[in-house]
């Protein structure tokens, strides 16, 4: 196996009741990588990062997904979690009475037991939310309230991109994270995401829009049309998306 590829999936089927979304995905990611994945509503591009995190709503029928060399399939959603596998959600939920710093270190200590490493001290732990709140420029103020009551859009958006920062994950399923975003929530976001960047991880962000590609430059866009990736090419086929649709793209498929 390539000791660079952190996810590797062949043939995966995905299906909610009687309803098959996937209809036989692959894609892989290898360290260092940054991919984009596109596509008109209802083409399962959530459900694949709801299926990668391990959502109980979706039925796995056909398939495999390694994650660093091993079976993700058989890992329950906690011990992906802390393996590395990270998932920043469309729609980010509230928590009330969990305070976010609360919430944080008992997520960040969780992550540094499975890793066999002391947990983090009281001052350590201040600190790295400091600097940390500080890439997604996030009001310090947040921090001290229950995740994400009464936060605005933006606000949510910044908090997933800080616990990203907090967690350090070897793989970042983002889903939709620009999603309602104003342009400059948007930067923010993506200026965050950028700097969290390291040869030793990757990203997948699932959008919508190339103006989010503005600012996380893709190694990779995938199109996903009907349960499969159907096309992938390099950062020009986001502008080609952008300005053209996904009409070329999907009729050449259908013939």
């Amino acid at each position: 196996m390539d000791n660079n590829m952190l996810l590797s999936v062949k043939n995966l089927h995905a299906s909610v009741g009687d309803k098959e979304i996937l209809r036989g995905i692959n894609l892989e990611v290898k360290a260092g990588e940054v991919h984009a994945i596109m596509g008109p509503n209802g083409s399962g591009k959530s459900t694949l990062a709801s299926v990668l995190a391990g959502s109980d709503k979706f039925t796995v029928t056909s398939g495999e997904v390694a994650y660093k060399g091993e079976n993700l399939l058989a890992m329950p959603i906690e011990e992906r979690a802390r393996r590395g596998l990270f998932l920043g959600f469309q729609y980010p939920v509230e928590i009330p009475g969990v305070s976010m710093a609360n919430f944080m270190k008992l997520a960040v200590n969780e992550k540094r037991t499975f890793e066999g490493k002391e947990p983090i001290g009281a001052s350590e732990f201040l600190r790295m939310m400091r600097e940390k709140s500080a890439i997604v420029e996030l009001d310090a103020k947040l921090t001290s309230r229950a995740v994400n009551e009464g936060f605005s859009g933006g606000e949510k958006k910044k908090n997933e991109i800080f616990q990203m920062a907090m967690l350090e994950p070897s793989l970042a399923i983002l889903d939709e994270t620009d999603s309602g975003l104003d342009i400059d929530a948007l930067r923010i976001v993506a200026t965050g995401v950028t700097k969290l960047h390291r040869p030793d991880n990757a990203t997948v962000v699932i959008t919508h829009y190339q103006r989010l590609l503005d600012y996380i430059v893709p190694d990779v866009v995938h199109v996903l049309y009907h349960g499969r990736i159907i096309y992938s090419g390099d950062k020009s086929l986001a502008l080609k998306l952008e300005k053209e649709g996904y009409d070329w793209l999907i009729n050449e498929y259908k013939d």
